[in-house]
């Protein structure tokens, strides 16, 4: 139960911190660029290959079925909503959390293992401002253009795949998506990359931020936190999923 109010206590001074960051943050642009720097550009090859493969084996799977029962049109909708809508923000996050929550916990884990972070308390800078709120934020961004990336990559590869059984102009092909692609599945893609990424940096610095004095702590502060992230990941997903289809 103390960690409970803990953790809530400890969101609620990040949002604060991260207020106070849009505002008047200056003197730390420069973490939550290179943040966004490591999280989004530097995933980006992984990304691309993941979503390579979920479209094409979504292609190969499902396309010889619809061609079957006569109903390739069917493939549009199903496509918008397996790969943007539902397996995309999964598995970006999935790969977030893998790189970056494992990265944030470790990084300030050594901060504050090396009383840095009392050096800034020591100045009159608050370090949730300075090093916690940057990530937070650059990591929610990150999520939502990584998700945005890894649509596009995705049905791309599922448009290639589906020259084998079904050959077709691309402007047909992509207009069809798009026609199926509805302003909700936009808000929720936009409101997963907000939850998840929140979640991700969250538990991260959480983690990052509990160590005492022992070096011995940090690794174990960025294991727990990719497996904590991973865990709220999938439970918050599927929430947000079966808030979609009661409301929609």
């Amino acid at each position: 139960m103390t960690s409970l109010f803990y953790a809530i206590g400890f969101f609620s001074r990040l949002l604060k911190a991260s207020g106070q960051f849009i505002v008047r943050g200056k003197a730390s642009r420069k973490i939550f660029t290179m943040q966004i720097l490591f999280t989004f550009v530097e995933a980006l090859p992984v990304s691309s290959l993941l979503a390579l493969a979920t479209g094409s084996m979504l292609n190969i799977v499902l396309m010889p079925m619809f061609t079957d029962l006569s109903q390739q049109a069917l493939s549009y909708p199903v496509m918008v909503t397996i790969i943007a809508r539902e397996l995309g923000p999964l598995l970006t996050a999935i790969i977030v959390s893998s790189r970056s929550a494992t990265a944030i916990a470790t990084e300030i884990a050594g901060i504050v293992i090396q009383h840095e972070a009392e050096a800034y308390i020591a100045t009159g800078i608050d370090p949730l401002e300075h090093l916690a709120a940057p990530r937070l934020l650059a990591v929610i961004v990150s999520l939502f253009f990584l998700n945005i990336y890894f649509s596009i990559f995705g049905l791309a590869a599922s448009f290639g795949v589906s020259q084998f059984f079904n050959p077709m102009p691309a402007s047909v092909y992509f207009n069809s998506i798009l026609e199926h692609l509805s302003l909700a599945d936009i808000l929720m893609i936009l409101v997963k990359s907000i939850v998840l990424g929140t979640i991700i940096a969250t538990t991260a610095l959480y983690y990052g931020f509990r160590v005492e004095r022992a070096s011995t702590e940090v690794p174990v502060a960025g294991l727990k936190a990719v497996s904590r992230a991973l865990s709220l990941c999938i439970i918050a997903d599927v929430l947000l999923s079966l808030v979609y289809y009661v409301t929609i």
